[in-house]
């Protein structure tokens, strides 16, 4: 039994540790310029992070389609979306996974944010998200709030599918009083 424990305690350590060790890219740090973006979503269309300036963005990067934990995130997100519209604030999730594939988990999850897909990388790479396991590459966990003129006001390297949509929003909150303050 001990033997049993000591082996999930590995490799949820490796799971937590390992993504973080071996992204390309530097996270871009709060207060700076959000790496800019073109990628098609699952509905065939370009979206540009230019696209939301003047709104919020929560951009979230998640390992694959159709798995437990992001099915979980995505679910929690389109619930909320009545809450992001209330705060000017838009949702976009990007995985390594094709348009089809992001298709497919919208109409079966019932989505309706855009999911976009990053087949060559580069944008999760620019984002630090990139996970590369030699052979298999995949999106780490990580999210991103940016604020109306484009800049990250949040970035989220530790992320808890369960939690995390009800997270951002409290954020958005707090950002939000405090911009209001400052004025």
């Amino acid at each position: 039994m001990l033997r049993i424990v000591l082996l999930l305690a590995v490799v949820l350590v490796l799971i937590v540790l390992v993504p973080r060790l071996l992204s390309h890219s530097a996270t871009p740090s709060e207060g700076s310029n959000a790496p800019e973006f073109t990628l098609p979503s699952q509905e065939g269309s370009s979206v540009s992070l230019k696209d939301y300036r003047g709104k919020w963005v929560v951009l979230y990067f998640y390992p694959k389609d159709q798995t437990p934990g992001c099915s979980r995130e995505a679910h929690n997100f389109q619930v909320d979306q009545p809450k992001y519209a209330e705060r000017n604030a838009v949702v976009l999730g990007v995985s390594l996974d094709s348009v089809d594939s992001h298709k497919k988990f919208c109409a079966k999850e019932g989505l309706n944010f855009k999911l976009l897909a990053d087949t060559d990388h580069k944008v999760t790479d620019s984002y630090g998200s990139l996970t590369n396991l030699g052979l298999v590459k995949f999106a780490a966990r990580h999210s991103f709030l940016i604020d109306p003129s484009g800049k990250v006001a949040k970035a989220y390297t530790s992320v808890d599918p369960v939690k995390h949509s009800a997270e951002v929003l409290a954020e958005l909150d707090l950002l939000q009083k405090s911009e209001t303050v400052k004025r």
